[in-house]
């Protein structure tokens, strides 16, 4: 049914810069699933956990991970999104390293979306190169915004654009559903799950985080506290210091009754997004 989307949620720990671990790992919570759903979302840097040792680990587009997103995601007939380091050469021995969310479509079509608030409080932005535009992908007649762990604290690149000149009647929400993977410290959880549910009411629409669970190499704890919330801020799932898969269906009713009742977005500032 159109006016509906399944999304399943894992929440994992991850083993440190293992990629073999970790995609076994993911790969048997994967193929053990059995809700029908139509997207899959794992956390944040799924393969290697939040590293910046980006020459060592990154892989390319045709790289082995990549390819693992193509087979699971075929396999299984659902989109597979979650993010990990990418290079990408330019020539003449140039290249840049990216905090990559791929947008993995069971036909082995794709897109991405690179991170673009890098976390310099750890030195991600030493190591890796900011994206510059924002992905908005369709399913089953739902918009979706992806973003990025970091980018959660900054509302502008995440708020729903009204076009300029748009006559108020004409105006329309640009998505319906916000997604953030994450490694997001326990230490700051409390901002994550304040922000998740302000991104969902300033924004009017459904929010989902994913985010791992489990001590990584440098010794930072992550309680997960993977969620999803819908459009007037209500938690409808928070899963905290365990590993978890959930499947949830959202409704496009329920949404659509939110806007129609509070048309508060339709009063937005109308501003672009450079």
């Amino acid at each position: 049914m159109k006016d509906k989307l399944t999304v399943t949620l894992i929440q994992t720990a991850l083993a440190w810069e293992d990629k073999a671990a970790n995609l076994n790992k993911l790969q048997q919570k994967i193929e053990g699933l059995q809700e029908k759903t139509h997207i899959i979302i794992l956390p944040e840097m799924f393969s290697t956990g939040f590293s910046m040792n980006a020459p060592v680990l990154a892989e390319t587009m045709d790289g082995p991970t990549v390819a693992w997103m193509k087979t699971m995601a075929a396999q299984k007939k659902v989109v597979l999104t979650g993010s990990l380091i990418i290079k990408e050469d330019f020539g003449a021995n140039k290249h840049s390293y990216y905090n990559r969310l791929i947008w993995m479509l069971p036909t082995g079509q794709y897109g991405y979306y690179d991170k673009r608030h890098l976390f310099a409080f750890a030195g991600e932005d030493e190591s890796y190169t900011a994206g510059e535009k924002r992905l908005i992908a369709s399913v089953n007649n739902w918009k979706l915004n992806l973003q990025v762990c970091y980018d959660l604290r900054f509302p502008v690149w995440t708020r729903q654009v009204i076009a300029s000149q748009t006559p108020r009647q004409e105006i329309a929400p640009e998505y319906d559903v916000l997604v953030y993977v994450a490694n997001w410290p326990e230490t700051r959880v409390h901002a994550w799950r304040t922000l998740l549910q302000a991104r969902a009411i300033e924004n009017q629409c459904y929010v989902i985080g994913v985010n791992r669970v489990g001590t990584d190499g440098k010794g930072i704890h992550y309680s997960g506290n993977s969620m999803v919330v819908d459009p007037l801020g209500a938690i409808l799932y928070d899963k905290k210091d365990e590993e978890d898969i959930f499947t949830i269906t959202l409704d496009k009713e329920h949404l659509n009754t939110v806007r129609q009742k509070f048309p508060f977005w339709k009063d937005a500032d109308q501003f672009k997004i450079y």
